[in-house]
């Protein structure tokens, strides 16, 4: 059984991935090198408080800064309670209202392994049409748009939006050290991928903007639905200041049209 690590070793590991010496960590967090030594080293026990102070400098996110502390002898700071729960009833209803607020735009809340929390009437435009076993919950925003069977075969630049998405995934892998989101990552990357020409006769709008050679502010999502080859920019959007781990790692994704056409289409769909 492999022992569990002691929180200045866990600390230690945090501080280094980060790039981060302990003189420069010390200088944040208000106290000495040789302090931040002492606890990396096992020789002195760091209060609760000089735990989430320096959880809080090296960025640890919420639920490593709840194993950090019960690593130190303490109980949890940060709470984990389920969306479902009566007491996340207002958070719910504000989501909710803010997916409705954006249609017909593409928008959805995924949660750490990017699992759908919740999705507008957009989204199901868009995975209109896709096999019943990859909408079976729990619905994985990463797993359908990469699949094979899924989104991937009617995505026009997926070579790239594909390096997009797991460059993100790798991104987060780093910072968190998540192992299910490795498992995911593991799986969606290993998926076969046909980048080459595809959609050569799909019917697009008119508006300026449209196409593989239009300028664009930000990588574009180039997908078709119905025929046609719609446009869209992501954003993605966090909790400020989280006090609850699942509040923490809630993500809302938007998808905005990159181009008129992309618009017009959306619209003409109707409620």
């Amino acid at each position: 059984m492999t022992p569990t690590p002691s929180v200045g070793a866990l600390l230690r590991t945090w501080r280094e991935r980060r790039g981060i010496s302990q003189l420069e960590l010390a200088g944040r967090a208000d106290s000495s090198s040789r302090h931040i030594s002492f606890i990396e080293t096992g020789r002195s026990r760091p209060s609760k408080e000089m735990v989430l102070r320096l959880a809080d400098h090296l960025d640890v996110p919420v639920r490593e800064r709840n194993a950090l502390l019960l690593a130190a002898g303490y109980a949890p700071h940060y709470a984990q309670t389920p969306l479902d729960d009566p007491s996340m009833g207002t958070l719910r209803e504000g989501l909710e209202r803010l997916l409705t607020g954006y249609e017909p735009y593409p928008a959805l809340i995924v949660d750490a392994v990017y699992d759908v929390v919740a999705a507008n009437r957009g989204i199901a435009m868009l995975l209109d049409g896709l096999p019943e076993h990859l909408l079976l919950p729990p619905l994985n925003a990463m797993r359908i748009t990469l699949h094979p069977q899924g989104l991937a075969p009617r995505i026009r630049n997926l070579g790239e939006w594909r390096g997009h998405l797991l460059a993100q995934m790798e991104r987060q892998i780093a910072l968190s050290r998540s192992e299910p989101l490795r498992a995911l990552y593991e799986e969606v990357s290993g998926y076969p991928v046909d980048t080459g020409p595809r959609l050569a006769g799909s019917r697009a709008g008119s508006g300026a903007g449209e196409g593989e050679g239009a300028a664009y502010i930000a990588l574009p999502l180039l997908i078709e639905h119905d025929g046609h080859l719609l446009s869209f920019v992501s954003s993605i959007a966090t909790f400020n200041t989280p006090m609850d781990v699942t509040v923490a790692e809630l993500a809302v994704e938007t998808l905005l049209p990159a181009d008129a056409a992309t618009a017009k289409y959306l619209h003409s769909l109707g409620p």
